[in-house]
């Protein structure tokens, strides 16, 4: 692994996510943008957030393998989430548990933002996901 990561005891506690990564390695690995619709083109689960989490880092570590890395070598991550409010955490959630052991994510996750936006793309898309990984 490339990266160490860790949270400061005096920062918020309880986090999904880790607060600080530290990254030594000469290769970065950056994933555009990934949404939720499956990589055979069929359509995104409308209306499904959860489901759409969850195909969209099972699409994000589709994009890290081919760069030869896996979520251990990510040292952020953004979630794009359209019409955000806090009442939709536990769905969004819900899809990161889903496939959290599918895809090898550590947990906590590594850092990682959740922007809330008023659409992407495509109005069905609800969540687009972008990761940053160090490789030596």
């Amino acid at each position: 692994m490339t990266a160490r990561l860790f949270s400061p005891d005096d920062m918020l506690p309880g986090a999904p996510y880790h607060h600080v990564a530290v990254a030594r390695g000469a290769t970065q690995v950056h994933v555009a943008g990934q949404v939720g619709g499956p990589t055979d083109g069929s359509p995104v689960a409308v209306g499904d957030l959860a489901a759409q989490v969850a195909q969209s880092l099972r699409n994000t570590a589709r994009g890290l393998a081919g760069a030869g890395a896996t979520f251990a070598d990510v040292v952020r991550l953004t979630f794009y989430v359209t019409d955000w409010t806090p009442d939709k955490i536990e769905s969004f959630m819900a899809g990161v548990e889903r496939v959290a052991d599918e895809v090898s994510l550590p947990s906590p996750m590594p850092p990682a933002s959740l922007i809330g936006v008023a659409m992407l793309y495509e109005p069905e898309v609800l969540v687009e996901v972008e990761a940053t990984a160090v490789l030596p």
